[in-house]
């Protein structure tokens, strides 16, 4: 019988029971089976942390970069050979701490990439410290007297940076997920997908029971091209929380620049095999 879901893994995934990285992998599979996407054509994208585990747990071309440096390899990537669906999975602390001066130039550059941050309020992976989306007040092993700094605010940011697609979901909402990511990729431009997720181990404030209350989703009558309104919605946090497409726009892609420049992708280019063989004669 043929496998419906060529992108699944079947070998043992080390994260923790109830957590929402199990969904957010679903949403992902179900998302490029939705588009017929092959294995051989998608790269999946990711740093250091429980959300870079992913591409370790799905059929497809995977790379595992340093810490908060997922988006220069994803963006190497997609440049050289842009018929790739790249995906980057990262996590909260991967994507706006460490990796927070990557995501302000890809985004800046409107590379073509969908970025997924599975954003659990915490460092997951290194025991739960704050990370820069904790609340103020929240108590860690890092912070016993609780967080001082403000949370960063990643729709807020992403919508000011003009960036074409911005979305936000809730991991337990896996059918509504995947719908987001596949609008992601079929995006032409940066596409930021953050992904509320409940970490079971580090974070028990902000569990299932809390988003759940909380959660809701945009309907039909909110126009995510209205920037303002889109301002507003990345507002919201507390009791209400807007789930779903917060911002949409259209501008050149770091594509369609090159193409303005003259500048094909490397993947078409034919090398001269003399200054190949010179190369390798030098050693």
């Amino acid at each position: 019988m043929e496998n419906i879901n060529p992108f699944h893994y079947e070998g043992e995934l080390s994260w923790c029971p109830g957590c929402g990285d199990f969904q957010i992998l679903k949403s992902v599979e179900k998302a490029l089976t939705s588009l017929n996407k092959k294995p051989s054509e998608v790269v999946l994208v990711s740093g250091i942390g429980q959300a870079a585990k992913l591409p370790h747990y799905m059929k497809a071309n995977g790379f595992n970069g340093l810490h908060g440096r997922a988006l220069p390899p994803a963006f190497g990537i997609k440049s050289f050979n842009r018929n790739l669906t790249v995906l980057v999975t990262t996590g909260d602390g991967d994507c706006y701490g460490e990796g927070g001066n990557h995501l302000i130039h890809a985004i800046r550059r409107n590379i073509d990439i969908t970025v997924i941050v599975h954003n659990n309020q915490v460092y997951g992976l290194t025991k739960g410290q704050a990370s820069p989306t904790s609340e103020v007040g929240m108590v860690t092993k890092t912070q016993p007297f609780g967080v001082v700094s403000l949370p960063f605010n990643p729709i807020a940011f992403a919508i000011a940076m003009d960036t074409p697609f911005v979305a936000r979901s809730y991991s337990k909402e896996i059918d509504f997920t995947a719908d987001l990511i596949k609008q992601g990729i079929e995006t032409k431009g940066f596409a930021l997908i953050d992904i509320l997720q409940p970490c079971v181990s580090f974070n028990k404030i902000n569990t299932y029971q809390w988003y759940s209350q909380r959660a809701y989703k945009l309907d039909n009558s909110y126009d995510p091209t209205n920037r303002v309104k889109a301002f507003e919605k990345s507002l919201e946090w507390g009791d209400k929380i807007p789930i779903g497409v917060i911002y949409r726009s259209q501008r050149q892609t770091y594509d369609e620049t090159l193409d303005r420049l003259g500048i094909k992708p490397q993947v078409n280019s034919q090398p001269d095999l003399s200054k190949v063989k010179s190369l390798i004669d030098e050693f």
